[in-house]
């Protein structure tokens, strides 16, 4: 975690003892700084002027994530978070009149290799391996004529850092900083990637896609355990499915697919981009207009259809595993935009917000048989019902079932008895030592202006939500305690050894 500076500490004592009009007063002075247009095309952008270092940083946000994935191509919205910067026809290539044709080939060679590969128990074995020498052949005599780490190149060269990309469930983020006088080279790479991209080193990617989930869930039973309390909590809306995607799905994504789902969801108006620093908002909104004005602009595309359906009852589920053992307990809520947002801000604090948390204090410090004890109040997303999860690890001698019921009295407690206002005022002041943080680093705030406006429609959400926490009391708590923390709207995932699996069942 990084530390306050003296300036944070100092301000946070302040606002700690601020009136509301002062506090109002300070977001109107940080209103001043900001600047917001939208081009013709849709792509809107926030810029924050901010003098104090001569850098910049940027944040791209794509409204669009892994529950977007189409049926039987999951792992597709991932795939761009690899790759993002591959380059274009004029950046990553070493003579792309030569590596277009190169790449269509790649591209025919493969359609044939699935061809065969569709017929199924009818395909001709010694075809098939004459078509996949073909595309492996192919990709060879492609991939030497790229030279795909040029966009990367140039960003570092030119002193920029922290070029990379993370895919949710929710959403597809890109983000970096440079030298406020490399502005204009920010906005014609960014630009350019997403006017022309190619898709260069696709099926490389792709198996360092599918290595990444053999390490991460495969391989991991941890990553087994969520798969599967996902798989169990949902029945039909998307956020059942890994975002890393099936592996089945993931051997099969083709260059195709990953244009088509570009061209629908890369549009100009479901992009956002927050600009953050040592820069001019006018000459911004040139640039921008200069630059991003190229895309055209299409439709919005659709948001997810499918509603999950109400939970009828307790799921449960176990995972045979020979590590640690583990539970993982998860409760249907609403999405970011309901009422009890906050609420669910302040339970999660309460709850499971490092070592002053209930769960902490009862079930690792005073009881000892847990390792770990904590929970999130959105997971796997938030941008529709999602789960507020609980997650604990026993200690040596402890039981998984004894720690699931050592939660739920913990649990039981919060719907039993009123958060006292100690507590309160102290998830208050985390609160808002958490935004002076982000308020600190124009890294942090560029992510923040993006999300806020994407998923509420107004950046300024970033400041509206303390005013919504301020304003939770010890009765909000325990009503949404007491409406959520349900066993009906329960799903439970924990782990069993192999051979307590074998004895149960040689009883039955």
């Amino acid at each position: 975690m990084r530390l306050f500076s003296s300036s944070s500490v100092s301000a946070l004592l302040l606002w700690g003892v601020l009136s509301p009009a002062v506090w109002a007063q300070d977001l109107a002075s940080f209103e001043k700084a900001v600047t917001e247009f939208t081009l013709d095309n849709g792509m809107h952008f926030i810029v924050l002027e901010r003098h104090n270092a001569p850098v910049v940083s940027f944040n791209t946000y794509a409204n669009v994530g892994s529950a977007d994935d189409p049926s039987g191509l999951t792992g597709l919205a991932h795939m761009f978070e690899h790759m993002a910067f591959k380059g274009t026809a004029k950046i990553g290539s070493k003579d792309y009149d030569k590596e277009q044709p190169a790449l269509d080939a790649v591209d025919q060679a493969y359609s044939a290799l699935q061809a065969e590969r569709r017929k199924g128990p009818r395909a001709d074995e010694e075809r098939l391996t004459e078509l996949q020498q073909q595309f492996d052949q192919a990709a060879e005599e492609a991939a030497k004529l790229a030279n795909s780490n040029e966009y990367t190149r140039i960003i570092e060269e030119n002193g920029g850092t922290g070029l990379n990309a993370g895919t949710s469930l929710d959403s597809t983020v890109y983000y970096n900083r440079l030298p406020s006088n490399r502005t204009e080279l920010w906005f014609y790479l960014e630009s350019e990637r997403f006017l022309r991209p190619v898709f260069r080193d696709f099926y490389k990617e792709r198996n360092v896609v599918r290595e990444e989930r053999r390490m991460r869930t495969e391989s991991n039973p941890l990553g087994r355990m969520i798969e599967a309390f996902l798989a169990a909590a949902y029945q039909a809306h998307p956020y059942g499915r890994p975002g890393v995607g099936w592996a089945s799905d993931i051997n099969t994504l083709s260059v195709e697919d990953a244009r088509q789902f570009f061209k629908r969801y890369y549009g100009p108006g479901n992009l956002t981009i927050a600009i953050a620093g040592d820069v001019d908002p006018e000459q911004m909104r040139q640039w921008a207009e200069t630059y991003f004005g190229r895309l055209p602009k299409q439709p919005l595309p659709p948001a997810v259809q499918t509603r999950e359906p109400e939970q009828q009852g307790e799921r449960r589920i176990e995972v045979v595993s020979e590590s640690q053992p583990a539970v993982i307990v998860g409760y249907k809520k609403p999405s970011h935009d309901h009422a009890d947002r906050a609420v669910f801000d302040v339970i999660s604090s309460v709850l499971s917000s490092g070592r002053t948390s209930w769960l902490y204090k009862d079930l690792v410090r005073d009881k000892q048989i847990a390792l770990f004890a904590g929970g999130f109040p959105n997971f796997p997303g938030s941008k529709y019902t999602s789960l507020f999860l609980f997650f604990a690890l026993p200690t040596t001698g402890h039981t998984v079932d004894e720690i699931e019921q050592a939660m739920y009295e913990v649990i039981e407690r919060m719907k039993n008895e009123q958060v006292d206002q100690a507590t309160l005022d102290m998830v208050k002041t985390k609160a808002r030592a958490g935004l002076i943080q982000q308020l600190d680093s124009t890294v942090g705030l560029a992510s923040q202006l993006t999300r806020n406006h994407v998923n509420f429609g107004d950046w300024r959400q970033m400041f509206r939500q303390l005013d919504e926490i301020k304003s939770v009391t010890a009765a909000d708590v325990q009503r949404v305690a007491k409406e959520y923390f349900r066993r009906d709207k329960r799903t439970v995932t924990y782990s069993v050894k192999a051979e307590q699996d074998d004895a149960a069942a040689g009883t039955e």
